[in-house]
């Protein structure tokens, strides 16, 4: 190699480096990751609140379980970054908007359903809300969470019908209502089949 590429190179390195965070500063510390869902906000839940696995090479990703928070979106996903509460879901749906945010990638086993085998098996979904409060359940809420339920279907082959799309309640064991009597199936479901 003559001098000039030589020259070329190390210029080029250098150049590059500038580009690139310093070895001590946060953001070097760790890649951030992309979510899933294209249209979701990433923002993770403590690591200490699910189970890092390689789904669904691991285990078959066979279910979608339908959550409400019992609180509010905001206070939601300040529970699963709080590493001593111990649960997590793949994502949180807003009321007003339909926002989606990521907590856990897909790949991971979020700590949601109550139930080893069901969390190891499903994306597990809360909308923001309480059960007896049917004024969360907005159009918004619908329209953007059975997107990502079609979504969710379309990339592991889930039957998209109330066998597989699930609410918390149905998992064996469970001993919470959500997402409660008021949540509309027949409207999400068939929202979810036109998504």
């Amino acid at each position: 190699m003559d001098r000039r590429n030589l020259l070329r190179g190390a210029a080029a390195t250098a150049a590059a480096g500038f580009l690139l965070p310093a070895p001590h500063s946060p953001a070097a510390a760790a890649p951030r990751a992309a979510a899933d869902f294209p249209a979701a906000e990433w923002t993770p839940a403590a690591a200490s609140n699910r189970t890092a696995s390689t789904r669904p090479t691991a285990y078959p990703v066979q279910y979608v379980v339908v959550h409400v928070t019992q609180e509010t979106y905001a206070d939601t996903l300040s529970i699963f970054k709080d590493p001593a509460r111990k649960v997590s879901a793949h994502y949180v749906v807003r009321s007003s908007d339909g926002h989606v945010a990521q907590c856990v990638q897909e790949r991971d086993i979020a700590w949601h359903a109550g139930n080893w085998d069901y969390n190891t098996r499903s994306i597990g979904i809360e909308h923001e809300g309480w059960v007896d409060r049917p004024a969360y359940f907005t159009h918004a809420l619908y329209e953007r969470s059975a997107a990502l339920t079609a979504y969710v279907c379309d990339r592991y082959g889930i039957p998209k019908d109330r066998a597989h799309i699930i609410g918390h309640h149905e998992v064996p064991g469970a001993t919470h209502t959500d997402p409660g009597p008021l949540w509309d199936w027949s409207r999400y479901i068939r929202l979810v089949n036109f998504a």
